[in-house]
């Protein structure tokens, strides 16, 4: 464990995670089907230029865990810009890179559904999921990805009982199911933010984290091996704001100790 920021002694009573790349590594490999993809369409016929590829890259790292569509659009409007030909609707972006993404984890989809989804879990998840269960707190998923599509694979992963809600992408809708379910434990639920958890992969959800005042634990691991530091995501989280970071959830003493301070 990393400790960057350090906290007040609290009790957490609740936890909002992430999905993708904090909980499953089913969608490891995503940005190999979003970048090509964006820069096919914002090249054109063009070969995409060293400057381009770059823009792409850093914005697809700092977009990480928004809506899926959220990135679309962005990538319409850039697409149109530099390729006038482009389509300019970001939901027909949105279905071409989900078919795309879909076609790549399909076969991992099926191995776990035949009882290899271990394989596809961050090191730790259910021991962890299962601790902070038992210990009475209220645990949240909420992700950029589809809200069908999220809920499905949380299924076969066998984590969908641990949480009280798995919240996705709604059809058709921009808003965030983050932001939602940090606003609903504190709003409506009156959680204190100091007594939240939130977990995730991605700058989205620790900089909610920190502007809603919960605590926050940045999830960097290498989802090829599940576990061991990847060092861009490192980078990433330390300049959203993480409290903490882990690379997988093996080591639950270190954690707890670290969220009891």
């Amino acid at each position: 464990m990393k400790e960057l920021i350090k906290h007040e002694k609290t009790t957490i009573k609740a936890a909002v995670f992430d999905f993708d790349g904090t909980i499953s590594t089913l969608r490891c490999g995503w940005e190999e089907v979003m970048e090509p993809l964006m820069l096919e369409f914002i090249s054109g016929e063009k070969k995409a230029s060293a400057e381009l590829v770059r823009e792409v890259r850093d914005y697809i790292d700092r977009s990480a865990g928004i809506q899926t569509i959220l990135q679309m659009k962005w990538f319409a409007g850039l697409a149109v810009q530099e390729n006038p030909g482009a389509p300019s609707d970001p939901w027909y972006y949105k279905k071409l890179y989900n078919d795309r993404l879909m076609d790549k984890i399909a076969s991992g989809i099926s191995d776990a559904e035949n009882g290899n989804s271990a394989d596809y879990l961050i090191g730790g998840s259910i021991e962890f999921l299962s601790w902070l269960k038992n210990a009475g707190c209220t645990l949240f998923a909420a992700s950029g990805t589809d809200n069908a599509d999220v809920r499905h694979e949380a299924g076969v992963l066998g984590v969908s009982g641990y949480f009280t809600r798995i919240e996705g992408a709604k059809p058709m809708s921009e808003s965030c199911s983050k932001e939602a379910a940090l606003r609903e434990l504190i709003g409506e639920s009156g959680y204190k933010p100091e007594n939240i958890l939130v977990v995730g992969d991605g700058p989205v959800e620790i900089k909610l984290g920190r502007e809603f005042g919960t605590l926050t634990l940045g999830v960097a691991s290498d989802e090829k091996n599940r576990r061991g530091f990847n060092p861009r995501k490192v980078e990433r989280l330390t300049d959203a704001g993480a409290h903490a970071i882990v690379d997988c959830f093996e080591d639950i003493a270190t954690i707890s100790e670290w969220m009891n301070n």
